[in-house]
């Protein structure tokens, strides 16, 4: 598609002026001002994720110009996010029922004296539990930058795309409402939360992240050089190594030790030693 490729091409290059650290750089919103100018639908901005894109360049913007055109679309696109969760509310039946929010947040049946803030035919699952559930993820988003949203329509959007994953309130359906809640919470990961209202990160999409999807970039190297280490920690251990007296173990003081040779910088520099003591089963390296 002629537009999908246009709004791809000015993805690229407003990803490359954040990158370059040039988003200050009046290409900047020169870029933003051929956005403004293309018929953007839904489907396009769900394809392409441009909205993200957008938000990163405001974010790392300090030019007035270019927060303000970015907001602007932001706002733009955020208002057919909002149209979709219209129809899709009043696509779904409503029914009386009832609902308490346990203190602990924990999902449990509810009383018959309290109101839901959103209620369904019994036929779509347990109509109390959805309800509470739907709170939950409406109590989640709402942020201190932004008091006077409403977040009802959308909290019911995003409940809806994960009971369609699993047609049932079972406790696969409680324990993706929990883990949703809970990232959305996430005060080291703040972003998360607010590309969700902004509608950069749709009901359906947030709907399907993984955890790992919905990590912020912090807790994604850090997970990422866990699992380095824990790769090189299980090739170390499964590799017999070389038995040698030349290394003397700085725990037991025993040179009964066996070693291995892995590549873990550039070609061109040495390999790291990796030593282990047979007799305690102390491990450490040197360059």
């Amino acid at each position: 598609m002629p537009l999908e490729h246009d709004v791809l091409n000015l993805s690229r290059q407003l990803e490359k002026l954040v990158a370059d650290g040039n988003s200050n750089n009046e290409s900047a919103s020169d870029l933003l001002n051929q956005l403004k100018k293309l018929p953007i639908t839904l489907d396009i901005l769900q394809k392409t994720r441009i909205g993200m894109t957008v938000n990163v360049l405001r974010k790392a913007s300090d030019r007035e110009d270019v927060q303000i055109i970015a907001k602007s679309l932001i706002k733009s696109w955020k208002k057919l996010l909002d149209s979709q969760d219209k129809v899709k509310a009043k696509s779904i039946p409503e029914n009386d029922s009832s609902t308490v929010i346990s203190s602990n947040q924990d999902i449990k049946k509810p009383s018959s004296n309290s109101v839901a803030m959103k209620s369904f035919n019994k036929n779509k699952g347990d109509a109390a539990v959805r309800s509470q559930c739907q709170q939950m993820i409406a109590s989640s988003l709402k942020s201190e930058n932004n008091p006077d949203y409403d977040p009802t329509n959308i909290a019911a959007a995003i409940e809806n795309e994960i009971f369609m994953c699993f047609k049932d309130t079972n406790i696969k359906y409680r324990n993706k409402i929990k883990s949703k809640v809970m990232n959305l919470r996430d005060k080291r990961n703040p972003e998360l939360c607010q590309l969700v209202i902004e509608g950069v990160i749709t009901p359906e999409r947030f709907a399907k992240m993984t955890a790992e999807e919905m990590a912020s970039d912090e807790m994604k190297k850090e997970r990422k050089k866990i699992t380095e280490e824990a790769i090189k920690e299980h090739q170390l251990a499964t590799t017999a190594g070389t038995a040698t007296g030349q290394f003397k173990c700085g725990k037991c003081g025993k040179r009964n030790t066996t070693y291995n040779q892995v590549q873990t910088r550039s070609a061109d520099e040495p390999m790291t030693t990796f030593v282990y003591c047979i007799e305690c089963g102390n491990r450490w390296k040197f360059c």
